[in-house]
C-alpha cells in the first residue's frame, strides 16, 4: 500500500510540474490558434515567430544579457570562492558569506526596487537623462546571480586537497600559477554548474528586470508580459516550446558528458 501511495504521489507531482509544459508544446502546433479546440498539426506559429522581429529582438537581448551576466558573475564568484577558501579568520569568513547571500534571501521585488532606487540616485548625481538600459540590467543580473554562482563553486574548493597547491608552490610555482595549473582544473565542474545556473536565472528573470529596464532594451520575459495585456499570440507558445527543447538538449548533453567522463575515470583507475 505504501509503495502504491508513493508512486501515486510522484505521479501527481510530475503531472502538476510537466502537464502545463506538455499542453503548451502541443498547442504550439495547433493550426486553428485556439486553446479550446485542436484542429490540426501545423508549423504555422513557428513561421509567425521567425517573422516577428520584436520577439526575436527581445530573445537576442535576453541571450546577450544572460551570457554576459553569467560569465561576469561566475568569474567574480570563482575568485571570491578562492579568497574565502584561503581565508583563515572563520568569523570574517562567515560574515562575508552571510553578506553574499543577502541578494539570494531577499524577495525579488525588494532587490528590484532597491536596485532601481540606487540607479535613480546615481542618475540624478551625474545628471543623466537616460540611465536605464543594458548597463543597469547587467549590473542587477550579475548581482543576483553572484550568490548562486558562489554556492555552486564553493563546495568544489572545500573538496580540494590543500597539499596539492602547496606542493606546486614548493616545486617553484607562484600562487597564481599553482591556482591555474592545479586548483582550477579541479573546480571546472563547479564553474560549469555556476554558468548554467546563472544563465538560466538571468534568462528567466522578470521582476528585477521590470524595475531596471528601459523601453529601448526589452528582454523576452518583459516582452511576453506585455503581450498578456492583449491576447497572447500563439507564436509565443512556439517560442516557449523552442526554449524548453533547447534547455532539455543542453541538460541531456551535460548529463551525457558527465557520464562519459565518469566512465573514463573508472576505466583509468581500473
Amino acid at each position: 500500500m505504501m509503495k502504491f501511495l508513493s508512486k501515486f504521489y510522484m505521479f501527481i507531482i510530475f503531472a502538476l510540474l510537466y502537464a502545463p509544459i506538455v499542453v503548451l508544446i502541443v498547442f504550439s502546433f495547433n493550426d486553428g490558434g485556439s486553446l479550446s479546440e485542436f484542429t490540426g498539426i501545423s508549423l504555422k506559429w513557428y513561421g509567425e515567430l521567425f517573422r516577428d522581429e520584436e520577439a526575436l529582438t527581445a530573445l537576442k537581448n535576453s541571450l546577450i544579457l544572460a551570457v554576459c551576466s553569467s560569465v561576469i558573475a561566475t568569474g567574480i564568484a570563482t575568485f571570491a570562492a578562492l579568497g574565502l577558501h584561503h581565508m583563515r579568520n572563520k568569523y570574517v569568513k562567515g560574515a562575508v558569506k552571510s553578506v553574499t547571500n543577502i541578494p539570494m534571501m531577499n524577495p525579488d521585488i525588494v532587490t528590484g526596487v532597491s536596485m532601481m532606487l540606487l540607479f535613480v540616485a546615481v542618475a540624478n548625481f551625474i545628471h543623466a537623462k537616460q540611465f536605464f538600459g543594458f548597463g543597469t540590467m547587467l549590473i542587477a543580473h550579475t548581482t543576483f546571480n553572484l550568490p548562486y554562482a558562489l554556492l555552486s563553486i564553493m563546495p568544489r574548493f572545500n573538496q580540494l586537497d590543500k597539499s596539492l597547491s602547496e606542493a606546486a608552490q614548493d616545486l617553484g610555482c607562484t600562487p597564481a600559477r599553482a591556482f591555474f595549473s592545479v586548483e582550477l582544473p579541479e573546480i571546472v565542474p563547479g564553474i560549469v554548474s555556476a554558468l548554467m545556473m546563472s544563465f538560466t536565472l538571468s534568462l528567466d528573470d522578470f521582476v528585477i528586470s521590470h524595475f531596471v529596464s528601459s523601453p529601448n532594451f526589452q528582454t523576452l520575459p518583459l516582452y511576453v508580459y506585455n503581450q498578456t495585456v492583449h491576447n497572447v499570440k500563439f507564436s509565443m507558445y512556439a517560442l516557449c516550446a523552442l526554449i524548453v527543447a533547447i534547455i532539455l538538449a543542453i541538460l541531456l548533453a551535460v548529463n551525457f558528458t558527465g557520464s562519459v567522463n565518469k566512465k573514463k575515470k573508472r576505466n583509468g583507475v581500473a
